[in-house]
């Protein structure tokens, strides 16, 4: 249903970005309509709170996230039939990536009520555009499983799309997903941001295995976390699957007369996986033979 949006703001859902970190970050546009709404949807009314208190705007606050979306999802359609304004946003950046809202958008479309996105900040695009990494394709993949298997197997699933995958991650699970990331994927290059916007902002750019073997050193991380990965044959250097990994051991212990120990330090040292993990691969897969 297309409207034009006046002055005095018409009934509808306005879908509105918010800032990442940096509360600068947020258009005047969005400011207008977060002060002109009857209602603000939002994850937390904690957070939201923060948000309209910096700009010194008093919008009634209601809670809709995971928890309560199937309850407040009927409420929220019936004030919008009434005519009333409600703006959605979440705890920070685009609404929708990542969180309920694409259900509400859904059940509002389907109602014929009208509805429109106020573009801002989204962490995505952000980490996206500092990871250095190629930009013309990309593809989001949210949050991983946060078991190794289902990890895994998740990560096979887009091992083969030709183009630069972003994932979100949790500060606790990092290093551990970064290692599956290089199993599966290969020692692709990639881009861990964290603290986008904010006074602590870093971006660390390296091989997955180098990556992972540094937050395994450090710990993990504060802040929210992007982790962009480069797709496959996008580096000038190879891609390290498992099966290639497994084959250049085998052609250094078989073709090359080399012993467990020394094939596992070559490919190392070409790979940049850790030598300890191939040693213990190589001692796996001479016992198959």
């Amino acid at each position: 249903m297309a409207r034009k949006l006046d002055s005095d703001l018409d009934g509808g859902l306005y879908i509105v970005a918010t800032p990442i970190g940096n509360m600068g970050d947020i258009t005047l546009r969005a400011i207008e309509i977060l002060g002109k709404v009857d209602a603000i949807a939002c994850e937390d009314t904690r957070e939201a709170g923060k948000l309209t208190s910096y700009h010194g705007l008093e919008t009634q606050k209601i809670p809709y996230h995971d928890h309560n979306a199937d309850e407040m999802r009927p409420k929220l359609i019936r004030m919008l039939k009434e005519g009333q304004r409600i703006a959605l946003i979440s705890d920070a950046g685009m609404p929708l990536i990542s969180d309920p809202g694409y259900k509400l958008v859904d059940a509002v479309v389907a109602e014929g009520i009208y509805v429109t996105c106020v573009p801002g900040a989204t962490a995505t695009l952000t980490a996206l555009v500092l990871s250095a990494l190629p930009s013309d394709k990309f593809m989001f993949a949210g949050f991983l499983p946060p078991k190794s298997a289902a990890r895994k197997s998740a990560l096979t699933d887009v091992k083969s799309v030709p183009c630069t995958l972003i994932f979100y991650e949790t500060a606790p699970r990092l290093a551990e997903s970064l290692r599956d990331m290089a199993e599966i994927l290969g020692n692709r290059r990639a881009a861990v941001a964290r603290e986008l916007t904010k006074k602590f902002e870093e971006i660390r750019r390296d091989t997955l295995t180098a990556l992972a073997d540094h937050y395994d050193a450090e710990g993990a991380p504060k802040g929210e976390i992007v982790v962009v990965v480069e797709g496959p044959g996008a580096g000038d250097g190879d891609i390290w699957t498992v099966d290639a990994t497994d084959a250049l051991l085998l052609k250094m212990m078989d073709d090359e007369g080399m012993g467990v120990k020394d094939a596992a330090g070559f490919v190392a040292a070409k790979s940049g996986q850790r030598k300890s993990d191939l040693y213990q691969r190589a001692l796996l897969l001479k016992g198959k033979k």
